[in-house]
Parts: structure tokens; C-alpha cells; sequence
């Protein structure tokens, strides 16, 4: 059995050496010296060449195009990625940019306040439920000098107080605190009274009481600290009035102030660090 295999396999090998040289010398041959064999090879030739060469075009441009599509992947890719990289970039830019604009803001601010004043950073907020800030937290503490009790302001106006000191650190009491206390002034008529903040998780508000019941006071009005008590510079904006009424009893007429200051987008403060030199500076 393993004779005739051999002898097969042998048979075989040969026909695929001797065909292909039969076709070529056919091929290759003077037109005018071919024989009917070489003839007849030539005829049957022909359509297996055609056939082999329409199969390697469209192998070839199978590969072309497959080569193609994965240079234009990697550059897709790499355009993807530059883009990526790009605006990364823009958002460091922007926040750069707001933060040398809150800067400058504050520098002004600095220069208007007629005392001494130092720049601290909003690190950490505490935020409700309802995603309102609760509670700030700050990068400067007891070893700046910070001590619980200082006023800290922003550009639109008063953010509150130092409530704690802890090292590096200190958290920050909002005037939208139910512990928050501060006598202000409100409106044209300089109506005096006291702010305390309601402590809602859902909105930004303090309450206001009224020292007089016949003091004219307008929704919008704006409410500045008074500075009585030395403990708040005087002229430091709060907010606005939202609501006005009658005391329950009748005591004092009392009303609703929305802060001025946007907690939820505090990034930079600047805390008072001593009294006002000149309270009437501002």
C-alpha cells in the first residue's frame, strides 16, 4: 500500500513541476515555430490566466483597501487623542483664566476694604441633599493667623465667618447658618435690624427682624452689614430683601433676604483679618 502512495505522491509532484513548464514553453514559444499541442495549451491557457489574474487584482485590492482603512484607524486615532489632549488644555486654560479673573476681582475688593485682609482658597464645600452648599472649608488656619470669629467676604459680598480653626485649615460659618447673627442696615431708609440664617437645605435665606414697625422697607432692597458691635465692617453687602411681614404677634415687622453671594460657586475668599481702619472708606 505504501509502494502505490509513493509512487502517487511521486506522480503528482511531477505533474505540478511538468505542467506549468509545459504551459510556459508553449507561452514563450516563436508563434510561427508552435506545434497543435503548443497550440491547443496556449487555448487552454488563456482563461486560466485570466481567471488567475482577475483572483491576485482582487486580493490585491482586498489588501490595499484593508491597509488603508488601518492608516486612516491610526490616524483617526491619533487625531482622537490630539483632540482629547486639546481639551484637556482649554479646561485648565478656562479655569486658569477664572481663577486670575477671581483674582483680580478680589484684589480690587482688597483695595477697597479699609482693613487688612488675606486670600484663602474654598478646598471643600458641604453639600445638601438638594445640592446646596452647607459649609465651606478653607486653606488657611491657625498657623496664618486665622482665628474663629473673622469676617470672610467675596466679591458679591459677605460669605460668613470663621466658625473653627484646625492647623492649616478653617471652616466657615455661612450667613445662611441658623447660628449666623449680624446687624445690618437695609434699604434707602436705613432700617436697622438683625439677619439670622434660616438653615434650609432646599434654598439660599435669612431671616430678618426689624428694630421698628413703621421702618419702610421694600422687596429688593439691599441689606448691608451695619458694623455695630465692631465685629463685621460696616457697608458690606449681604443680599436682598425677598419677602416682608408682620411679626406673628406684632412686635416687629420681619421679612426674607437672599444672599448676594452665590456659595455654590465660591472658589477664592478673602478673610478680615483685623477691624475696619475707616468704616466709611467702603
Amino acid at each position: 500500500m505504501n509502494y502505490f502512495q509513493t509512487i502517487r505522491d511521486a506522480a503528482i509532484l511531477l505533474a505540478l513541476l511538468l505542467v506549468p513548464a509545459v504551459f510556459l514553453r508553449a507561452n514563450l514559444r516563436d508563434p510561427s515555430e508552435l506545434s497543435w499541442l503548443d497550440r491547443a495549451l496556449i487555448q487552454v491557457s488563456g482563461p486560466v490566466q485570466y481567471v488567475a489574474e482577475w483572483a491576485a487584482d482582487g486580493v490585491t485590492s482586498i489588501v490595499e483597501d484593508y491597509v488603508y482603512l488601518l492608516d486612516v484607524k491610526s490616524d483617526n486615532d491619533h487625531l482622537r487623542a490630539e483632540n482629547a489632549r486639546l481639551q484637556r488644555e482649554m479646561r485648565v486654560l478656562r479655569a486658569d483664566v477664572q481663577r486670575v479673573a477671581e483674582l483680580e476681582s478680589l484684589l480690587g475688593l482688597r483695595e477697597r476694604l479699609a482693613t487688612e485682609t488675606m486670600t484663602a482658597r474654598v478646598i471643600a464645600k458641604d453639600i445638601s441633599p438638594s445640592f446646596q452648599v452647607v459649609r465651606l472649608a478653607i486653606d488657611q488656619g491657625e498657623q496664618a493667623g486665622v482665628h474663629a470669629g473673622m469676617p470672610v467676604v467675596a466679591n458679591q459680598g459677605l460669605v460668613g465667618q470663621i466658625r473653627r480653626v484646625s492647623g492649616r485649615f478653617a471652616d466657615v460659618l455661612l450667613t445662611i447658618d441658623p447660628e449666623s447673627r449680624v446687624d445690618v442696615v437695609v434699604g434707602e431708609g436705613r432700617a436697622r435690624g438683625r439677619i439670622e440664617g434660616l438653615g434650609e437645605r432646599g434654598r439660599y435665606r435669612c431671616r430678618v427682624q426689624f428694630d421698628r414697625m413703621d421702618d419702610r422697607v421694600a422687596v429688593g432692597d439691599e441689606v448691608f452689614t451695619s458694623g455695630l458691635g465692631k465685629k463685621f465692617p460696616a457697608s458690606i453687602l449681604i443680599g436682598y430683601v425677598s419677602a416682608v411681614g408682620a411679626q406673628k404677634f406684632g412686635l416687629h415687622q420681619e421679612g426674607e433676604v437672599t444672599p448676594a453671594v452665590d456659595f455654590t460657586r465660591l472658589d477664592e475668599v478673602l478673610i478680615l483679618t483685623s477691624g475696619p481702619k475707616d468704616p466709611d472708606a467702603l
